[in-house]
């Protein structure tokens, strides 16, 4: 267990011995404790969108919830991932088999995701993925054990897609990263164009950590594509419409629109920068007083707003937690049961369902990034286009190829 991991356990361990236990509580949960791992990026490129704002709110959520289910203490441990699938993997694995986890939140990068899913699947236990993007997680790759909790490349792809190729723009061109998320975002959204009478006319895959994008934005500016579309995340992102701007490819007549942006992302590259960029999220901190009223108290610990990312880990936790009250036990099967028959309500989701394959069905909103004019203060930066519900914005389950999915 690293240095993370052991710091959270003593902490958590210090606020159980100030909970309040029921004789006998304890012998419908596993250990006589509920144990969450969460599974972060605390080094990568992704570690100001997850990272210790996503511990933050899965302590919030464990908080909100009295620090204990049935009298049964909650502890909360994490681990950083270092966005290698193995090490996502064998950490999964010693938390499962030696420490005793319950359930693994948060996990950002698909392809670790990916590895964690099956490894939940072998163990029997619960994985709730908030941060990874890749829809296979409830197509060909779901299992029993796996929520996809927050978003995925197929509700980027279509409500993204569809209103910029609406509003005209069909010749795409895209700069992808090369691993198992930049794959499933590219393959989504293109298939979005094309259905739509648009037209793929390149892409360039690049390494992930990228510094300099200068021959991927040439080929973009070389290609007929009006738009250059931007599969990618984090730092990546942020370097890529950094540098396309100081190439002039708005001035050339190029649209860039960045597929996966986080809100913390359009604080760092600036109003200046992002003004116009439409984008898809789950979330926004100012929808309404409970966005508002959540997102003040994670300022608060954070001095930033909580990304969707970040808000998702919360609701993920806070789920699980109700699903384990109501069952009266941890064993996976009997939670998972739990959480799919129960509608997801909190301050970021109103009467969301899990479906058979895991995908949890919310809205989600197209904004567009405010320009400097138009906004009146910190983080006032986006403004609502659309609102797309949940069951239009992601794959309808005739198309999945999800085992689990009974199809007629």
């Amino acid at each position: 267990m690293n240095r993370y991991a052991v710091t959270a356990a003593v902490a958590a361990c210090l606020l159980a011995q100030t909970l309040p236990r029921t004789a006998g509580a304890q012998s419908a949960y596993s250990d006589g404790k509920i144990k969450i791992g969460v599974l972060t990026d605390l080094s990568g490129q992704l570690t100001d969108t997850t990272g210790q704002g996503s511990i933050t709110a899965a302590q919030m959520a464990v908080e909100d919830f009295g620090g204990a289910v049935n009298g049964t203490p909650v502890e909360l441990i994490f681990a950083d991932h270092q966005n290698k699938a193995d090490v996502g993997a064998s950490t999964a694995r010693r938390w499962y088999d030696v420490d005793q986890v319950d359930a693994i939140v948060d996990v950002p990068n698909s392809a670790v995701a990916l590895a964690v899913q099956q490894i939940t699947k072998e163990a029997n236990r619960v994985a709730i993925f908030s941060s990874p993007a890749s829809s296979d997680l409830t197509g060909k790759a779901c299992t029993p054990n796996g929520i996809h909790w927050t978003y995925d490349t197929y509700a980027l792809a279509h409500v993204t897609g569809e209103a910029v190729v609406a509003a005209g723009f069909k010749n795409w061109f895209f700069l992808t990263s090369d691993y198992a998320f930049g794959h499933a975002l590219e393959r989504d959204t293109g298939a979005v164009v094309q259905a739509q009478k648009g037209k793929v006319a390149g892409s360039v895959k690049m390494p992930a950590n990228n510094a300099d994008f200068s021959s991927f934005l040439l080929q973009a500016q070389a290609s007929p594509a009006e738009v250059v579309a931007l599969a990618t995340a984090g730092a990546d992102t942020q370097n890529a419409i950094k540098q396309a701007a100081e190439f002039g490819l708005g001035q050339s007549g190029k649209n860039i629109v960045a597929l996966l942006l986080a809100i913390n992302e359009v604080h760092a590259l600036g109003l200046p920068a992002t003004q116009g960029v439409m984008l898809t999220d789950p979330f926004y901190w100012d929808m309404d007083e409970e966005t508002r009223a959540f997102s003040k108290r994670f300022f608060e610990k954070r001095k930033a707003m909580p990304t969707f990312y970040q808000a998702g880990v919360y609701g993920a936790v806070a789920h699980y937690l109700k699903a384990i009250k109501a069952a009266g036990t941890d064993a996976a099967p009997a939670v998972m049961k739990t959480m799919k028959a129960t509608p997801v309500n909190d301050f970021m989701t109103k009467n969301g369902t899990v479906r058979e394959d895991g995908r949890v069905l919310r809205d989600m909103h197209l904004f567009q990034v405010k320009t400097p004019a138009e906004s009146k203060a910190p983080w006032d930066y986006y403004k609502l286009v659309r609102t797309v519900p949940g069951d239009k914005a992601f794959r309808p389950l005739a198309e999945s190829d999800c085992p689990l999915v009974k199809k007629m």
